[in-house]
């Protein structure tokens, strides 16, 4: 298995390690759902390190870029992150990634199970060769402070008051001699910043952030309460609500498709999901009583099965068992009124809309 610069650290705190993607991944320390309250209400360090970090510097970049993702890179300014898709021609959505632009590269996240497939998509586009691109992942250690707490967090960590950026924008920033990528992004449904640095100052910022937030009750966080937070803000999880086989229409991300830009990959076959509507769409379920409905389990309403959950969990924001799953479009209105089955059991369901949890503002 690949290992992040803080593979150490974490098997000397007792982080409970998993093969994630390849990657030996910390899934908790001490309880997913006291990690998960305190990125609720504090604040909580993610190592988020098996992330794909892709660099582009060429002239050609912006244009390979354009084609191959679903939003428009020409509408950026920079230091601005975008969410985007990376499609198959027939529309079915290999990657979700957030493209960066900066004053002189751009930057794309990609996910850990995908980064090898999306380096071997780039590679295969006409304008590749004259897009500067490396592969910075294996040099680099990337990390996520989320919370309420974060931004001042990252702002005595850097020296450089942060509170003023955006939310999806990015900077380069140095301090104490350590150049790193800062962003006001994350996966949580909380504030939040991701930091980018290299391999062998990785641990040094981790601790240095563990120090700061000591007052503010931080802790180190696993995957397994970033999984139950991105639930309640339902953020998509490639592998389960995105796939080869899902369009982005269906998956109810058509805010990360410019479908009137000049031309992408996956255009042509989107145009016409759009022009016969969507038959299936991702669908928020609250169910009755605290039983979990994990991946696949059977989504049915009065005609029998009509669906699968992709995702479940027992919210603990809202103390309610919650998942996410596809269905026919006129089983997707909120309050229908549904039925997942557990081993045999017909457990209530009831469509509410998404995201399930949405900070304050």
């Amino acid at each position: 298995m690949l290992k992040t610069p803080l593979n150490s650290w974490h098997h000397s705190h007792q982080g409970r390690m998993v093969d994630f993607a390849g990657w030996e991944m910390p899934v908790q320390y001490s309880s997913i759902v006291d990690e998960h309250n305190r990125v609720r209400t504090s604040a909580g360090l993610f190592d988020i390190s098996h992330m794909g970090r892709l660099e582009f510097r060429g002239a050609g970049s912006e244009a390979l870029l354009n084609l191959v993702l679903t939003n428009d890179t020409s509408r950026l300014k920079v230091g601005d992150i975008r969410y985007s898709l990376v499609c198959r021609e027939d529309g079915g959505i290999l990657d979700d990634v957030l493209i960066y632009r900066l004053p002189d590269r751009w930057v794309l996240v990609v996910n850990a199970s995908n980064r090898e497939k999306i380096v071997g998509w780039l590679k295969q586009q006409s304008g590749f060769s004259s897009a500067g691109f490396e592969d910075l992942t294996l040099q680099t250690g990337m990390v996520a402070v989320q919370g309420p707490r974060s931004a001042e967090l990252v702002t005595q960590l850097t020296g450089t008051d942060v509170s003023g950026m955006k939310y999806y924008s990015g900077q380069d920033v140095c301090w104490n001699g350590i150049s790193g990528l800062i962003s006001r992004t994350g996966y949580t449904g909380e504030d939040g910043f991701e930091i980018s640095v290299p391999n062998a100052v990785t641990e040094q910022i981790w601790e240095q952030l563990l120090t700061l937030g000591q007052s503010v009750g931080i802790s180190a966080a696993g995957l397994g309460c970033r999984d139950t937070l991105r639930l309640e803000a339902a953020m998509p999880l490639y592998g389960h609500e995105l796939s080869e086989s899902i369009d982005p229409l269906s998956a109810g991300l058509s805010f990360a498709v410019r479908m009137q830009k000049n031309n992408f990959i996956g255009q042509a076959a989107l145009r016409n999901v759009e022009a016969a509507g969507v038959r299936q769409t991702r669908v928020g379920l609250i169910l009755e009583g605290r039983r979990i409905a994990r991946e696949e389990t059977p989504v049915l309403n009065a005609n029998g099965l009509i669906g699968k959950v992709t995702s479940g969990t027992f919210s603990p924001t809202l103390q309610k068992s919650i998942a996410m799953a596809y269905a026919p479009t006129e089983a997707a209105e909120p309050g229908s009124h549904l039925q997942v089955d557990l081993r045999g059991t017909p457990i209530p369901a009831t469509v509410v809309p998404l995201p399930f949890y949405k900070r304050a503002k």
